[in-house]
C-alpha cells in the first residue's frame, strides 16, 4: 500500500514525512483544489525530504480545459521542475466534449519520462469514466487519481472497484478525496485499491502578536489568515495503520 499526501506548503511537507507519508502532491491554492506551486516552494521540499515529490501541473482553478498560452505555461513548469530533481508529476487536460486530452497530455507524459505521471481528478469530470481510463493508459499516464465520479472516495466505492478490476496491472487507481481516519478501511476493503491520497489536515495559529481584525484575509470573506493550514504527522501514522490493517 502506498500513502500519498497532498500538502500546500514547506511546513505541510515536512509533517508529512514525519509522519512516515511514501509520497505528496505538492499543490498550491487549496481553495482551488490546487494548482502548481512555486518554483522555490519546490526546490525547498525538494532539498528537504526524502520521500517522493510529485508536483502539481494546474495553471489555474476552474475547468480543465486549457488555452494554448495556459499549456504552454505547463511544459515550461514542467521543464524547470525537472532540474529540481523531482519524482513525478500530477496533470490532467480535458477537452469540451468531456474526454481526457490524449495528445497534449501524452506530450507532457513524454516530455517527463523517465519520470512517471498521476491523471489527477479532471478524471473524475469525464463523461465517460471508463473511456477515460482507456485514454489514461493511451496517454502513458502511471496511474488516475480519482473519486469515483463523485465527490468523495466514500461515495464511489463501486466504481473505484470497477475500476481497478478494468485497469487490472495496466495502470493503478488511486482513491482519493474524503479518504480519512473514519472512512479509509471501508474504501480499501471495498475497492481493493493499492493507493491511496489524503490530506490528514489540520490548522494552527499564526505567530503575529499584532493582528488587525479589520481585514479579514485580506478581503476574502469567512477566511483568516492567522489560521495557517498543515498536516497532522499523528494523522497521517493512524490513517497509514488503519489502511494496512484491511
Amino acid at each position: 500500500m502506498t500513502f500519498e499526501v497532498v500538502v500546500y506548503n514547506i511546513e505541510s511537507a515536512l509533517k508529512a514525512q514525519e509522519g512516515s507519508a511514501d509520497r505528496i502532491e505538492l499543490c498550491d491554492n487549496p481553495a482551488e483544489g490546487g494548482t502548481t506551486p512555486s518554483l522555490g516552494t519546490v526546490e525547498v521540499v525538494r532539498q528537504n525530504v526524502t520521500m517522493d515529490v510529485y508536483v502539481m501541473l494546474r495553471p489555474r482553478g476552474g475547468d480543465f480545459c486549457y488555452s494554448s498560452y495556459e499549456f504552454y505555461s505547463m511544459k515550461r513548469d514542467l521543464l524547470q521542475f525537472q532540474k529540481l530533481s523531482v519524482d513525478g508529476f500530477v496533470v490532467g487536460i480535458l477537452n469540451p466534449d468531456g474526454t481526457i486530452d490524449k495528445k497534449r497530455c501524452k506530450e507532457l507524459v513524454d516530455k517527463a519520462r523517465p519520470l512517471r505521471v498521476t491523471c489527477h481528478r479532471a478524471f473524475d469530470m469525464t463523461r465517460d469514466p471508463f473511456e477515460a481510463l482507456e485514454d489514461c493508459i493511451e496517454a502513458g499516464f502511471s496511474r488516475i487519481l480519482t473519486s469515483g465520479h463523485r465527490s468523495k472516495a466514500i461515495e464511489g466505492v463501486e466504481l473505484i472497484r470497477a475500476l481497478v478490476e478494468k485497469a487490472g496491472n495496466r495502470i493503478s487507481i488511486m482513491s482519493g478525496s474524503g479518504v480519512n481516519e473514519n472512512t479509509v478501511q471501508e474504501i480499501v476493503s471495498k475497492t481493493k485499491v493499492k493507493e491511496i491520497h489524503f490530506s490528514a489536515t489540520s490548522f494552527h495559529q499564526s505567530p503575529m502578536i499584532f493582528q488587525n481584525q479589520t481585514i479579514a484575509a485580506m478581503g476574502e470573506v469567512g477566511k483568516s489568515e492567522f489560521e495557517l493550514r498543515t498536516v497532522d504527522p499523528g494523522r497521517v501514522r493512524k490513517i497509514r495503520e488503519l489502511a494496512q490493517a484491511c
